[in-house]
């Protein structure tokens, strides 16, 4: 492998920009690490509506690029930031990307032009790279939404003076969400209908990006080694077990890393009061804050129990909602959640704290500064999700000593180390059964150490504050598996 990659990044997500959830955290920390070990990385995103291009200092970069897209040329801008030394460029066409979500309407509904949207995304990044003549090593591909680069670079690129060296990465950080569209949409990205098979982009008649992406990259990965083993059965793999199953040892798990800088209650700037291990007075001055903030009892002998998530049913939000009112009317334990998603779990979590007022409390949207302060204040961190590639508020819940309370499934078991009641040992409360009744007993396990067994809680806070999931080691792991896609596109 070269001493130094070029490397480019194609997302539809990054923090600081725009984020919906743990992609986002992924594109905005990897490519601060990979540079940090000595590699130039940028990364390519969609100029959306809902980004605040004056606050995140955008500059206009190309007023104009031509991008082919079949047999018809779109014309777009560029604008350019940094973040954290990282160049990153921004795809302005208000006719994809002017509207008010990312993905969906105000009612939740798919924008029925997103192969469209992204597909230009996509071969847009590759024309960039052309225009500022940067020939990537590497070009790393983010779930379904840049899943068509590892094609474009074989189909169009595979000759090309900057591209054509490149080998192709293509991770997958949620399998349920694969860009299955109709085929209407095949003419225009390009893609020659050859390639509409069922082994490579048809499926049941539809277009699936992802599954085209799969064939095509050179080496496959997901974000936590047990979710890649459970996507390789047909309980896991949302029919795609197969094809990843076929990519054989080019296909394997890498668990995120977290972004210590952003997320550590020694550092963090967006809590009331910092702490550290050997000094926990601050996390109880963020519990008062907590329950200020949300209108609960300002009590620090209660346990908060907190969450902060999408609403949807993925999360294990709806068995969670048969559980929860049980909770708070039968333990002595109060309940905060932040999250926006499927209309019917908002107005039901949305709910709650005028049904329990003093004990729970609820904001129905994203917060960034709230975020940080329920990892802070929060005692417990319930994550009781139905499948988790890898999550990552269960690590930065370690980092605040808030004992995660989670499903051991995907990431989570990977990084909650089970409590044994006999030692006092783990770093978290882990269930299996996919159960209001699991959650509801998980919890109550939780809450009865809280107040039963105060040196295993001491003792597992401590634990769980050691715990090291930085990127610096991830980033390594995604170098090596970036040499191994140049030893598969060398062969």
């Amino acid at each position: 492998m070269p001493k130094s990659l070029k490397i480019v990044m194609i997302a539809s997500e990054c923090v600081p920009f725009i984020k919906t959830g743990g992609l986002a955290d992924v594109v905005g920390a990897l490519p601060k690490a990979l540079k940090a070990l000595g590699h130039e990385v940028i990364v390519v995103l969609p100029k959306y509506a809902a980004l605040d291009a004056a606050q995140h200092h955008l500059q206009p970069y190309y007023p104009m690029m031509g991008v082919w897209m079949g047999n018809t040329q779109e014309w777009c801008g560029v604008h350019r930031a940094e973040s954290s030394g990282v160049p990153v460029y921004f795809i302005e066409s208000n006719k994809f990307f002017d509207r008010w979500g990312l993905y969906h309407d105000a009612e939740f509904r798919d924008y029925p032009d997103n192969p469209l949207r992204f597909g230009f995304l996509t071969r847009a990044a590759l024309q960039l790279c052309q225009d500022l003549h940067f020939a990537p090593d590497i070009v790393h591909a983010h779930d379904w939404q840049a899943a068509l680069a590892p094609a474009y670079l074989k189909v169009w690129h595979w000759d090309d003076p900057l591209l054509g060296g490149a080998a192709s990465v293509l991770t997958i950080h949620n399998l349920a969400y694969q860009g299955s569209y109709s085929a209407d949409s095949y003419e225009y990205l390009g893609l020659q209908w050859g390639n509409f098979v069922p082994d490579k982009f048809e499926d049941h008649g539809r277009i699936n990006f992802l599954k085209g992406g799969i064939h095509y990259a050179d080496v496959v990965n997901t974000v936590s080694p047990t979710y890649a083993n459970e996507t390789r059965t047909p309980a896991g793999g949302y029919g795609l077990a197969p094809y990843l199953n076929n990519k054989g040892a080019n296909y394997l798990g890498i668990l995120n890393g977290v972004d210590y800088d952003e997320w550590n209650p020694a550092v963090d700037k967006l809590i009331p009061a910092r702490y550290t291990p050997a000094d926990l007075s601050g996390k109880a001055a963020c519990k008062l804050e907590l329950q200020r903030r949300f209108s609960l009892e300002q009590n620090p002998d209660l346990p908060v129990i907190g969450a902060v998530t999408r609403l949807v049913d993925q999360k294990g939000l709806n068995l969670l909602a048969q559980a929860i009112e049980a909770v708070l009317e039968n333990m002595r334990a109060q309940f905060v959640i932040l999250g926006a998603g499927e209309k019917h779990l908002e107005s039901f979590y949305g709910a709650l704290a005028a049904r329990y007022p003093g004990l729970a409390g609820s904001y129905i949207g994203y917060n960034n500064e709230l975020a940080h302060l329920i990892e802070a204040g929060a005692d417990f961190f319930v994550m009781p999700s139905l499948f988790e590639p890898c999550g990552l508020n269960q690590i930065y819940s370690l980092k605040y000593g808030t004992l995660p309370i989670v499903r051991s499934t995907g990431g989570l078991d990977d990084t909650v180390q089970q409590y044994n009641e006999g030692k006092g040992t783990g770093t978290g409360f882990k269930f299996w059964e996919p159960s209001a009744a699991a959650i509801y007993y998980t919890i109550g396990w939780a809450v009865s150490t809280y107040y039963d067994r105060k040196a295993h809680m001491a003792k597992m806070i401590q634990t769980a504050m050691a715990q090291d999931f930085s990127w610096k080691r991830s980033a390594r792991q995604y170098l090596d598996l970036y040499a191994q896609a140049q030893a598969v596109k060398g062969r």
